[in-house]
């Protein structure tokens, strides 16, 4: 019996063009390129220009996805945009880049997970798509975390980026078993408990402001390993798979020591783990589209391929997505 599937046709991200090297960090703050390095992995990160703003970046991305794809601006018909810092209050960021694209159909919203937010898109739209109520889909992260740093706290300031990263998913009739192209699976998990761990200290209802990241850094490494696990072993069971199956492991760019844990714990080689970490920092909902379009740029994900996504953020959030990689473009 056929089933829909959502089917990614192409992939893009965009980085913006001003690069802040650890050097750099450290004539501000007390830190080294070294002690950067050791503890997360990363060199160095992209920062957004003055006026440049997340729906630029994300419109950036959203164009390269569309072009990898082969699919005209006009054949989507639903929107989905994870980011934590999004243009204004309201309207949503999504409908900004709607526009942009020149869409006047179907529907654009916001989704705020933070660091899991694209999975978390990725999820929504797979559903939608599968329902029948959409056909084609941009999902999109894409964040300023610049804009919400403390430079001067360098636990924080020395960990983030901005960038974008996009996919194209299409509703396609496959047939219903394992081998299918497409989203097999997905998951979504969420620990409030834990929110304080990671946070930012504004809001539009508490302070009307927009205030800075604040974070506990080994309380959170600590949670999302566990929780990095426990939503993969959630997909390998509903997918009859194992990590020996697993070809491409894209998980969110957090920190190289986190993406490490995760590997070892889960059997997974270090060597099948995608890494942007180095030039991008984390670039939260951003991370895991581009470190896609990344393995994809280098001709490292073929046709027939099982890929496994999983985000883990502020909230405390998880996700993971099953997906094999390939489909027909109609």
């Amino acid at each position: 019996m056929s089933v829909l599937r959502s089917v990614i046709l192409g992939c893009g991200s965009y980085l913006p063009g001003r690069i802040l090297s650890n050097d750099e960090l450290a004539r501000s703050v007390d830190t080294t390129d070294e002690w950067i390095v050791q503890r997360t992995g990363i060199r160095e990160r992209h920062i957004a220009a003055p006026g440049e703003v997340t729906s630029d970046l994300a419109i950036h991305a959203a164009r390269a996805a569309l072009a990898n794809a082969h699919v005209e601006a006009s054949a989507i018909d639903l929107i989905i945009l994870g980011t934590s810092t999004p243009d204004q209050t309201f309207p949503a960021t999504a409908v900004t880049v709607q526009a942009a694209l020149g869409i006047t159909a179907g529907a654009a919203f916001d989704l705020q997970a933070v660091c899991s937010g694209f999975v978390y898109a990725l999820s929504v739209a797979d559903s939608l798509l599968r329902s029948g109520q959409h056909k084609r889909a941009l999902v999109i992260g894409a964040e300023t975390f610049s804009r919400i740093l403390d430079w001067n706290d360098r636990t924080t300031c020395v960990l983030f980026g901005d960038g974008a990263g996009a996919v194209v998913l299409e509703a396609q009739e496959q047939a219903g078993t394992s081998a299918d192209r497409g989203i097999l699976t997905t998951h979504l998990r969420s620990d409030g408990r834990h929110r304080a761990k990671l946070y930012v200290d504004g809001g539009v209802s508490s302070t009307q402001t927009v205030g800075h990241l604040r974070m506990e850094g080994r309380e959170v490494f600590k949670h999302a390993v566990a929780m990095i696990t426990d939503v993969i072993e959630d997909a390998f069971k509903a997918t009859g798979t194992s990590a020996s199956d697993i070809d491409w492991f894209v998980p969110h760019q957090a920190n190289i020591r986190i993406i490490e844990a995760a590997c070892n714990r889960l059997g997974v080689p270090i060597e099948r783990a995608a890494s942007t970490i180095h030039f991008t920092g984390n670039t939260s909902s951003a991370s895991i589209p581009i470190a896609l379009a990344d393995a994809l740029d280098a001709g490292r994900v073929d046709d027939g391929d099982l890929v496994l996504l999983v985000g883990f953020g502020a909230g405390m959030t998880a996700a993971s997505a099953v997906l094999r990689w390939g489909g027909t473009t109609e």
